[in-house]
């Protein structure tokens, strides 16, 4: 694996870690209130990207992945019992989502489906997340989307082998985690101008 790789694995790690701390911090100064049905999506699809990712030898570019596993894992039992507490029916139905691709995933076994659901599942995830950050724009973190955004263009150009099932996951989170970065700042200041 070249030096530079590995380099970008490092830095997609350490934008996560910096991303994730920022992010715990705003949540116990109640800054911010995570959407706990996100979380969990996130987690779960995370540790079946990152499986996909290994056997596909992604090698670098997987460290982030893998990562998210356990910090969306963390986040999401804190949303539990601090985070966002309103639940509406689309929520429930990304949840579902969320699961039912998992199930598809276990009877398909096949790495590239199983990649290209979760990428469907995952921005089902973010509806949750949309739908709060767009009327609560101050309950949720800018800098952690933005930074997500960052970490996931090093992971992309730190993979060692691309295919749909090493690149497609973190290739299609880049844009998603910036948009919403986008969206809850420019709410922000269209709430604050009213």
């Amino acid at each position: 694996m070249s030096d530079y790789k590995e380099l970008l694995g490092v830095l997609s790690v350490l934008c996560a870690l910096i991303a994730y701390i920022l992010y715990l911090r705003d949540i116990f100064l109640h800054h911010t209130k995570p959407h706990a049905f996100s979380w969990l999506i996130w987690a779960l699809l995370a540790g079946v990207a990152f499986a996909a990712q290994y056997t596909g030898n992604a090698g670098a570019g997987s460290w982030v992945t893998f990562t998210d596993v356990f910090l969306c894992t963390l986040i999401f039992v804190i949303a539990l019992w601090i985070g966002e507490k309103s639940y509406v029916l689309l929520d429930w139905i990304s949840l579902f989502a969320g699961l039912l691709s998992l199930v598809l995933w276990w009877f398909t076994k096949t790495p590239t489906l199983s990649v290209i659901l979760i990428t469907v599942v995952d921005y089902c995830g973010f509806f949750p997340t949309f739908r709060k950050s767009y009327s609560k724009p101050w309950e949720e973190s800018a800098s952690l989307f933005f930074l997500s955004g960052l970490k996931y263009t090093a992971a992309f150009f730190a993979l060692s082998a691309y295919s749909l099932s090493t690149a497609l996951y973190i290739g299609a989170l880049i844009p998603i985690n910036v948009i919403l970065a986008v969206m809850i700042l420019l709410r922000r200041n269209l709430v604050q101008k009213q």
